[in-house]
């Protein structure tokens, strides 16, 4: 995975504001969110169902360039810029993984775990497949390449989205309830797999609110009422 050679914080928020319109109401779904996370931690964001916990994620994740506030991503100043000019950024440096998993079901999982990389463009086609095919076998997938979603089971879909997720080895990993769609024992092979990936020195946040999953991480941010508990530090 891509490090960072100084101390400077792979993300840094400071006051954070988001609002948006729901049937012709306001609503303040982060109110002045400072956050920090440093390289190599594996952070677990919870919270209630309507605490923001889905919102910060996108703001996290530059999937969402409409709040107030700063965001530093690696030391950058990335607050205002378009959604067009942090698509590369995303593209490069935040790998995600939904509870839906969001693959393509005419693909293989081969071409579904290269699909980032190609997007890239740092590597030739043929590049992309070979890097898509170690991640791949990384999640135990060596002899499924060319099997599509659909032919998986729901534990095996979710080891192929997190090795597209690595595919581009990104500065962070974003997962939204990864375990969510999963029996307690699928949920505890993916845990052990992001624990594994924390101990190589990836940097996961991870959204959950599954308090045994929370105990799991090295680090919990509760979210309450579009504000966290975290200090910034």
């Amino acid at each position: 995975m891509a490090t960072s050679d100084s101390g400077t914080p792979v993300i840094r928020l400071a006051r954070i504001f988001k609002k948006y319109t729901r049937d012709a109401t306001p609503v303040e779904a982060l109110r002045g969110i400072d956050l920090v996370i440093h390289s190599g931690e594996f952070t677990a964001i919870m919270g209630r169902s309507g605490s923001g916990k889905s919102t910060l994620l996108h703001v996290l994740g530059l999937l969402d360039a409409e709040y107030e506030g700063e965001y530093w991503f690696d030391g950058e100043l990335v607050s205002g810029r378009t959604a067009d000019q942090l698509a590369p950024l995303r593209n490069r440096a935040i790998g995600f993984v939904f509870q839906s998993f969001h693959l393509l079901a005419p693909l293989t999982i081969l071409e579904n775990v290269a699909l980032p990389a190609l997007y890239a463009r740092r590597l030739t086609p043929t590049q992309c497949r070979e890097v898509a095919r170690q991640r791949l076998a990384q999640m135990g997938l060596a002899d499924r390449l060319t099997h599509r979603p659909k032919e998986l089971s729901i534990g095996q879909r979710q080891r192929v989205a997190i090795a597209r997720a690595l595919v581009n080895e990104p500065r962070v990993i974003l997962a939204d309830e990864p375990t969510g769609a999963l029996d307690s024992r699928t949920a505890d092979e993916i845990l052990g797999i992001f624990q594994q990936l924390h101990r190589d020195g990836v940097t996961i946040v991870m959204v959950t609110h599954d308090q045994v999953i929370g105990a799991a991480t090295e680090r919990i941010i509760h979210i309450r009422d579009g504000r966290s508990d975290d200090g910034g530090s």
